[in-house]
């Protein structure tokens, strides 16, 4: 705890330096580390591409569920499984991709993401029924998992400490910009057609233009991947320390440059000693530290943020919205989405992750509950539910101001401590294991949706509403602060004690 406790005494001692006139020989010093901080924040942004096809593709279904639906004559839940189906490649893709990974490096791991991305957008579009739009899915959901993964490992271990947690966040603002631009490219491909089920170009309807869309974004994050160079903790475990330090200090300042080769030497040298790392433990057959991290990605799926934005076009048309009014409620909601992103992006660092987690929670928990209550006053008609006078509007606010709870902390900061808490000998593998469970979660909140909602909308969200109070419980009780740390220290914070952990995060 001491070590890093006075690492982030050091770093406020470095800002106070920095602050005081006559420190710096001349004003190179700061244009030189300005320079440092806009190659890392190019390289953080084009990795992070990754989490803009992961949100691009994942929900472009929004606009096609209805259509899908009628076209192919499918039942409730066969409708649900088509919507999750790609989640079942995301956790096999996420599973895989760590061990990737570490084997082929970093960078093959994305562009292997942006060729089945590709491949899947082309396939959807062209299904000619259910069950091979399902495998098309599928194939991308393989690339959406490889993506989660290797993005935010990637940023986390090219990143310097003190900014680390707002490049890392730059994952998740990736992903709610994936998911506006899907969403907006459905409102426009269903309007212009006049519906999604309607034909627009070629004769071909609107639904199949949504998944075709796809491939746009893959191909750039293709090119993207071809540019970039690979993690310098990649390359130091396979000897290549020379390149690892050049690639370093391009994008760090030259005493942090000696300070991480040592620190990832001191890694390497444990590394050896316990050949063939797994992340298997006595604790249920994994480490501890990697059920936080499998905790902390269910967490943030069972409070149902997908269903937002994988079902609330045929959600808003329920009680009483028309398709196109729906497909723009979707775009407001993804653009405010967005727009907490920054908030998180601006405080991660500032304010640490614990504090934005817990409020997160508190936020998502009521929004949830006030949406449960809405929908209990509902009135059926024609077997839809209507929600009559002011409950309508009091369940479009709830839904958005729960995506604004999300979207400023649960959804960029569990990738921000993914990227993390794992020990760098097992990162790449760990993070595949808790993106997979993340993905899982998300495949059962999903396929779950449908009949659920046929069930019991109140029931439904008060559901969710239970999962926000529990993640509170959760980061009260077993996650310690990170904030201005290095990666091999944070990694420390999570083998001691929860209560001395808890401790030491204190500021």
């Amino acid at each position: 705890m001491a070590t890093a406790r006075s690492a982030r005494d050091a770093a406020d001692a470095d800002a106070d330096a920095d602050a005081r006139p006559g420190t710096h020989d001349d004003a190179r010093t700061s244009a030189a580390d300005r320079k440092l901080n806009r190659k890392v924040i190019g390289l953080a942004v084009s990795a992070a591409v990754g989490g803009f096809l992961f949100g691009f593709d994942s929900s472009v279904v929004n606009g096609a569920v209805d259509a899908i639906q009628g076209d192919f004559g499918l039942s409730a839940f066969l409708t649900g499984f088509a919507v999750a189906s790609a989640l079942l490649g995301c956790a096999a893709g996420a599973y895989l991709a760590g061990r990737i990974a570490d084997r082929y490096g970093r960078i093959p791991t994305m562009l292997v993401g942006a060729v089945l991305f590709f491949v899947s957008a082309v396939g959807a579009g062209a299904a000619f029924g259910v069950v091979d739009l399902i495998i098309w899915r599928v194939i991308g959901g393989l690339g959406i998992g490889i993506a989660s993964v290797v993005a935010p490992a990637y940023i986390a271990e090219i990143s310097p400490k003190m900014i680390r947690g707002r490049l890392a966040s730059l994952q998740q603002l990736a992903i709610t910009l994936g998911i506006f631009a899907a969403l907006l490219s459905d409102a426009v491909l269903a309007n212009s057609a006049g519906g999604a089920s309607e034909p627009l170009w070629f004769g071909v309807d609107a639904w199949r233009w949504m998944f075709i869309a796809c491939a746009v974004p893959a191909v750039v994050y293709g090119v993207l991947a071809l540019r970039l160079p690979e993690s310098p903790r990649f390359l130091a475990q396979r000897g290549e320390t020379d390149k690892a330090r050049s690639i370093l200090a391009t994008v760090w300042k030259s005493e942090d440059v000696d300070k991480a080769m040592r620190d990832i030497a001191s890694q390497i040298r444990e590394e050896d000693k316990a050949k063939n790392a797994t992340v298997r433990g006595n604790r249920f057959g994994l480490m501890p530290i990697v059920w936080i991290g499998i905790l902390l990605s269910m967490f943030q799926q069972f409070v149902g943020i997908n269903v937002i934005f994988y079902y609330s076009t045929t959600l808003w048309q329920a009680v009483g919205f028309e398709e196109s009014d729906s497909l723009t409620i979707s775009v407001i909601t993804a653009v405010t989405n967005v727009a907490v992103t920054f908030i998180a992006i601006a405080f991660v660092d500032r304010i640490g992750r614990r504090p934005i987690l817990l409020t997160g929670s508190i936020g998502m928990a009521a929004s949830l509950g006030t949406m449960a209550l809405a929908f209990s006053q509902a009135v059926m008609v024609d077997g839809e539910p209507q929600l009559q006078g002011a409950w309508g509007p009091i369940a479009l606010v709830a839904a958005n101001v729960f995506v604004v709870a999300f979207g400023a902390s649960w959804g960029p900061l569990v990738w921000v401590l993914l990227g993390e808490i794992f020990p760098n000998r097992i990162r790449a593998k760990a993070l595949g294991v808790a993106a997979m469970a993340q993905w899982i979660a998300n495949f059962l909140i999903t396929v779950s949706f449908p009949w659920m909602s046929d069930l019991s909308l109140p029931i439904t969200y008060g559901m969710y509403a239970l999962f926000a109070a529990l993640s509170f419980v959760f980061v009260l009780v077993k996650i310690p602060e990170t904030n201005g740390i290095s990666l091999e220290e944070a990694e420390t914070l999570f083998v001691t004690k929860p209560k001395t952990a808890k401790g030491s995060a204190r500021r």
